[in-house]
């Protein structure tokens, strides 16, 4: 799912090439793709493009007259800059967004239709806001009370929508690799040191891929978004050495997701239990990185 440091992307790229154009129309491929009723898809053709905004990890297009096109891609959501009247064409074409300039266009992968568009207007935008916190707009304090609002694991409390803007699977495990705590730990017991540790890790982390994804895409549009890049330290990486400690990286795996951590660094050896494996092995589940070994070999 592109988070945080991908939409600012798409955003920098669309700013460049729609914003002050006008708006022609939309053209839907899935009627599934709308979610809203009121105000009608068509009222926002022929308006020029005021703002852009990220809403967590929502892409928001306002055009004159206090009317917002809501797009959130989910997980396998994606844009494309095309030609002026480029045709909507395949199973994984949604929706054609026609600018004085170029062609939007959005696809998903796969036959699961997660993706979404809504269309406010005015203070009604407020709506598609989950309320977490911005990162980069907050202080240590700021970020502990709201990590802290209920005691849950750093995993949990990172990708929550709610308590932080924009940070999903990827960036959750790159920043805890950098902060070097556990994905398991609850935040009602972390030490002052390690929020210290965890607050750092955090902005840096979504700062370093913000600018870095943000001057890519001042080049050329970004047509490859992926939550897996060679340059992750653990994120997509499981049996991969860490880049720190060279232990091979690690996973805990759970419904479409995993989390990757690399155990000597993050959690003093200790492998975390594998829902599925650990249900199967048990006791004889691996509790330490040597025991997980001598198990491989056997």
């Amino acid at each position: 799912m592109p988070e945080l440091p991908d939409i600012s992307a798409y955003i920098t790229a669309l700013e460049a090439r729609i914003l002050g154009k006008t708006l022609e129309r939309v053209r839907l491929g899935s009627v599934f793709l709308l979610r809203t009723v009121e105000p009608p898809l068509e009222s926002v053709s022929g308006r020029p493009v005021r703002e852009l905004r990220r809403i967590g990890k929502r892409i928001a297009i306002g055009v004159d007259g206090d009317l917002w096109l809501v797009l959130h891609l989910m997980i396998a959501g994606r844009l494309h800059w095309k030609h002026a009247g480029a045709k909507l064409g395949g199973r994984n074409a949604l929706a054609a967004f026609d600018f004085s300039s170029g062609t939007l266009t959005l696809t998903e992968a796969g036959s699961k239709r997660r993706a979404s568009l809504h269309l406010f207007a005015g203070e009604a935008l407020h709506a598609a806001d989950p309320g977490g916190i911005e990162i980069l707009e907050t202080d240590l304090a700021g970020f502990r009370a709201a990590l802290t609002q209920e005691n849950r694991t750093l995993k949990r409390a990172l990708t929550d929508p709610r308590l932080i803007s924009g940070v999903g699977n990827a960036y959750s495990d790159e920043i805890l690799h950098a902060a070097q705590l556990s994905p398991v730990t609850l935040t009602h017991k972390l030490k002052p040191e390690e929020w210290e540790r965890l607050f750092a890790a955090t902005r840096s982390t979504l700062s370093t891929w913000i600018n870095r994804l943000r001057a890519e895409a001042a080049k050329s549009f970004p047509e490859n978004v992926t939550a897996f890049r060679p340059e992750f330290a653990v994120h997509g990486k499981f049996g991969q050495p860490c880049p720190r400690c060279c232990e091979k990286v690690q996973r805990i795996r759970y419904a479409d997701n995993e989390t990757n951590y690399c155990a000597k660094c993050q959690t003093g050896g200790r492998v975390l239990a594998d829902r599925s494996l650990s249900r199967l092995l048990g006791s004889d589940w691996p509790r330490t990185l040597d025991e997980l070994e001598a198990l491989k070999r056997k």
